[in-house]
């Protein structure tokens, strides 16, 4: 019943099988290995275009070895306040770029905002020595706050960023779920949009711990091999990542268990809207969902044994829940019967 992240989740079953067959025989090392050039093609396949992609075995590896490619020391990388590189990632873009600065676009529901991300940019100083440089953009799919970006929102960041001539990344550590929760393509979400770089996350939706950088303009990439190795992100055997990878991206895997934390993050967001004194901070649009509930109904979960982090302050108390490729449809149903039942007691029981 633990609702905290969907990194406490498992694995799937078919990404334990594909590592217990890549422990079988020997293969070359650092990535020279037919699995590792798998996934690439399957990449490429997906994204509906040769794409030059870097296994690595974190989300914060992949976006600050990802970002060091696209800036200089001097640059600035814009992104939202509450983005996972600024919140979450503990200096790490700004370590791997040599210094560069993080700049805040603001944006509701956690989306930057693409007209003030123009404004920002055209009083950046650009050209001024005595101020950082504008070099990349960074967004989120599913956003910090479990929104998600539609190809045109992507379009209209990306056409900003050629306007001044600035790359653009996408930290995809939930994109699976940004992708189901609306009709387009991985390409259209991705480089048909503008993005010149993806973080792409598998560790959150059914992986042990493999992520992939992935180049949809090989130029950029000529760089990253050298700083995955000096990060300490280049690892001997490989295939271990590369076969997570391979089975997520095999058949329907990785967008089936994105379909189903979505759905289970729906049906509790339903169910919550029908209980009294419960009001949602962001619309639900992927597996996150960010709610305000009396104090007294989440001191009830919690006794329920429910697990989830407590969001927003004392005076506004609001819980975050995510949901994952395994989270059980009774125990989502549970919730929702449970928060109902704390929600109708008096306030003095």
């Amino acid at each position: 019943m633990n609702f905290s992240s969907d990194n406490v989740t498992g694995a799937s079953p078919e990404i334990l099988a594909a590592l217990t067959g890549a422990a079988e025989g020997s293969v070359t090392s650092y990535g020279n290995d037919p699995i590792t050039a798998r996934v690439q093609e399957k990449l490429s396949a997906i994204f509906e275009k040769e794409v030059t992609a870097f296994p690595v075995a974190t989300g914060t590896a992949a976006n600050a070895l990802a970002i060091s490619c696209l800036t200089p020391s001097w640059g600035a990388i814009y992104c939202h306040p509450n983005a996972h590189i600024e919140e979450d990632e503990c200096g790490a873009p700004e370590f791997f770029s040599g210094g560069a600065k993080l700049v805040h676009v603001d944006g509701p529901h956690g989306r930057i905002d693409a007209a003030e991300l123009d404004r920002r940019l055209g009083n950046a100083g650009i050209g001024t020595v005595h101020h950082v440089q504008p070099a990349c953009v960074s967004l989120t799919n599913l956003t910090e706050a479990g929104t998600r970006y539609s190809p045109d929102e992507v379009a209209a960041i990306g056409e900003v960023c050629r306007k001044y001539g600035l790359k653009l990344h996408m930290d995809g550590s939930r994109f699976a779920n940004a992708l189901v929760a609306q009709n387009c393509s991985p390409a259209e979400l991705t480089w048909k949009a503008g993005v010149d770089v993806l973080s792409f996350g598998a560790t959150k939706n059914g992986a042990l711990a493999a992520e992939a950088v992935v180049f949809f303009d090989k130029d950029l990439a000529r760089d990253f091999a050298f700083r995955r190795k000096r990060g300490g992100h280049l690892f001997s055997k490989m295939r271990f990542l590369s076969s997570q990878l391979d089975a997520y991206l095999e058949g329907d895997l990785w967008l089936s268990n994105a379909r189903h934390a979505n759905r289970m993050a729906a049906l509790i967001a339903e169910g919550l809207a029908g209980v009294p004194g419960v009001e949602l901070d962001h619309p639900v649009e992927g597996n996150e969902i960010f709610a305000r509930l009396p104090a007294a109904v989440i001191d009830g979960l919690l006794a329920d044994g429910f697990a989830f982090y407590r969001w927003g302050s004392a005076e506004t108390p609001s819980i975050r829940l995510v949901t994952a490729f395994n989270t059980a449809e009774a125990t989502a149903r549970n919730f929702v019967e449970r928060a109902a039942v704390h929600a109708a007691r008096p306030a003095a029981e």
